[in-house]
């Protein structure tokens, strides 16, 4: 059960992404070859005017194919395309409207699943500020000095990364995962001083923790027309979180976390276990983090075809396609480098 859960996963946040694309390539005129709902061999195919429409035997996907792009264009060259339609022919603000319409899509399904599951829960729990409610006896907390009504001001790294959290959620984004000492500024009272802890890990969490509690978070009643306001209010804080993330890896912290499809499967059954709504918030949670992927400014994501876009308009002309094509090369060892590196992370978490 939980493969077929995974794959509809997959499947749902990758095809309303590429169905973005579609949508607003056809609203501008750009000539689409065609949209796969999966990937390999063809199982059912239906063409319209101009548009194959197809459904293929692995579910793990789609994609569309524009003219203009060289994958389309290379798997369809005896295809007439009339004058104009070809995505290269379109203008800049078309082409970053049509590359953002995947992402879009994206956002758009994560606001709609993360309103309707906080519906759902009737109650909507905001992270309590950065103010220390309680210490944990025996913590390394207790033994650097951290007492209750403490404020956290910053967070520094021994890289020299560092937060102003305002909330527990953007310690929890920060620290997550780092065992290393951390140099905390506290405000106690009128006087602000700094103290470095280094954290413990706990079996019972399994995580490291430095042993300090937060105030109780605040809970806010939710109804039909204030969930997409809550809905809303979540994707920030999972953006925030993510972000945070994404530049500790630049860093080069955190990458003992970084998870591939195999960590997304347990994910899946772990969330399917606790009943639909978990599974759905995962869902959401995933396309939300798959959008702001894309907008990454690497030329095989969306984000570096945005870049690209713009480079373009702005001198007036293509990029040379040698320069391009060594880009795009460069960009796909990467990515397929960090998903082996973050698949290998899944297997040694698996083996221990």
């Amino acid at each position: 059960m939980t493969i077929i859960l995974f794959i509809i996963l997959l499947s749902v946040i990758i095809t309303i992404h590429e169905a973005g694309h579609l949508i607003a390539a056809k609203i501008f005129g750009v000539y689409c070859y065609e949209f796969s709902f999966g990937m390999g061999p063809l199982l059912w195919q239906k063409k319209t005017e101009e548009t194959k429409y197809s459904l293929r035997a692995l579910p793990i996907g789609g994609y569309v194919s524009m003219a203009g792009e060289a994958d389309g264009d290379a798997v369809y060259p005896d295809v007439t395309v009339p004058e104009g339609r070809r995505l290269t022919d379109q203008k800049t603000w078309k082409k970053v409207i049509i590359m953002l319409a995947g992402v879009m899509m994206n956002f758009l399904l994560a606001w709609l699943i993360l309103s309707l599951v906080i519906l759902g829960t009737g109650v909507f729990r905001s992270s309590p500020p950065a103010v220390v409610n309680e210490v944990v006896a025996g913590s390394p907390a207790e033994a650097a000095g951290f007492m209750s009504g403490d404020r956290i001001v910053k967070i520094t790294k021994e890289d020299g990364s560092s937060v102003k959290p305002k909330t527990y959620l953007d310690m929890q984004a920060f620290s997550s995962g780092y065992d290393g000492t951390e140099t905390y500024v506290i405000q106690r009272g009128d006087e602000e001083f700094e103290v470095s802890v280094r954290p413990e890990w706990n079996e019972e969490s399994q995580s490291y923790l430095i042993g300090i509690i937060g105030p109780d978070a605040e809970i806010h009643e939710v109804n039909l027309l204030n969930c997409w306001y809550y809905g809303f209010a979540e994707m920030g804080i999972i953006t925030g979180m993510m972000l945070t993330i994404i530049m500790g890896l630049f860093r080069g912290s955190g990458l003992d976390q970084l998870s591939g499809p195999v960590g997304i499967y347990q994910a899946t059954e772990t969330y399917a276990k606790l009943g639909f709504s978990s599974y759905m918030l995962l869902v959401g949670q995933l396309s939300l983090n798959v959008g702001i992927f894309n907008l990454l400014p690497l030329p095989v994501l969306d984000g570096g075809q945005i870049v690209l876009a713009l480079c373009e308009g702005a001198v007036g002309k293509p990029l040379n396609s040698t320069v391009k094509t060594v880009i795009m090369a460069a960009c796909w060892v990467l990515l397929i480098s960090i998903m082996l590196f973050a698949t290998w992370n899944d297997i040694a978490r698996l083996l221990r």
